[in-house]
């Protein structure tokens, strides 16, 4: 399926375009392609763009002093991923966005996002409620973080994205999931077993 197809059937889930509607957004969209390993944002960059994923799998993380890294999103197709502080509130960014896989995305700069959202009010209700989908997926992750074990936080990410497991390696789970990859070992075996 071409990337327009998947952008168009992305936003129809949320809003109605006409299809002239729908060529004018497009044409804002710049598409891109990385290979395993690219960074598309690295700490230091200024942010000017977000980017729907096509093909492939990214991921946003957060490395500390100590070296330490702390997965805060995987985008797989038609997900969204930026360093969204940096993007808003036009910041050096903190975090890096990088691809797991080979992948290939649309970008959207943050001025072309505007200009949209002014003209088009369906946009700007897409965007809304992504926001709103996003926060609330945040927030619950940071419940699971602060309520669940290992244990439970593995087998909710298991039950929300069990494709995450065929194409994302081990340690970056453990990663995400804040666990070491000798734990996250332990509780797949135990669910296979």
């Amino acid at each position: 399926m071409q990337a327009e197809e998947i952008l168009k059937q992305h936003l129809s889930k949320t809003i109605a375009l006409t299809d002239e509607q729908f060529a004018y957004v497009f044409s804002h969209f710049k598409p891109l392609s990385f290979k395993k390993g690219d960074a598309i944002i690295s700490p230091g960059d200024k942010v000017d763009a977000e980017y729907f994923v096509i093909k492939g799998c990214l991921k946003s993380f957060y490395t500390n002093d100590d070296l330490k890294m702390f997965i805060l999103q995987f985008a797989m197709p038609t997900w969204w991923a930026s360093d969204y502080h940096a993007l808003i509130y036009q910041v050096k960014a903190t975090v890096t966005v990088d691809c797991i896989t080979d992948a290939e995305v649309l970008s959207l700069s943050s001025d072309d996002r505007e200009k949209l959202c002014d003209e088009l009010h369906s946009i700007e209700r897409f965007f809304r409620l992504r926001t709103n989908k996003g926060y609330v997926a945040a927030h619950k992750r940071l419940l699971s973080m602060m309520n669940n074990d290992a244990k439970g936080r593995y087998e909710d990410l298991l039950k929300l994205y069990p494709e995450l497991y065929n194409i994302v390696p081990k340690q970056l789970i453990a990663a995400y999931l804040g666990v070491s990859r000798e734990t996250l070992s332990r509780l797949s075996y135990r669910k296979n077993a």
